[in-house]
């Protein structure tokens, strides 16, 4: 008696690909790139500050605190863009609406900014409905330093 055929294999290479994996290697991507990625500040405006005896902080979370930096050649910047003083009361109405009126305006402007500029600037805040808008000033910059 002999043997006939010898051994055969079972099992043959698998011509799919294996996606059994595919979802877990997708969110550990996913969470690689939450991680790393960096959300650009606000760019800091080279302005000379003016100065206060007293100042409060503001206790609010920085999304809802909007920057207006005025310089003194009347120059507005929003989120690092440069508008228009007109254009300022378009720009901030719908988002002010939009954070159910808890938006607060931080003026940062230059100590030498003529007065009819800042009076501008009050007046398109009235116009976009805005109640909440402080006045930054030398000793809250010196505050906020000491935070960090």
């Amino acid at each position: 008696m002999s043997m006939k055929g010898g051994f055969k294999r079972k099992s043959k290479a698998s011509e799919e690909i294996p996606s059994s994996s595919l979802a877990d290697i997708a969110f550990l991507l996913l969470i690689f790139f939450m991680v790393t990625t960096v959300f650009p500040n606000d760019q800091e405006r080279p302005i000379d500050w003016t100065e206060a005896s007293a100042a409060q902080k503001i206790d609010e979370k920085s999304k809802n605190i909007l920057n207006i930096w005025v310089e003194r050649d009347g120059s507005v910047y929003m989120n690092d863009q440069q508008f228009q003083m007109e254009e300022v009361s378009q720009y901030i109405a719908p988002r002010y609406a939009q954070s159910d009126r808890a938006l607060v305006i931080s003026i940062r402007g230059d100590r030498e900014v003529p007065y009819r500029i800042i009076d501008q600037l009050q007046d398109e805040l009235v116009a976009a409905g805005v109640v909440r808008v402080v006045f930054a000033a030398q000793l809250e910059q010196q505050m906020q330093r000491a935070r960090r």
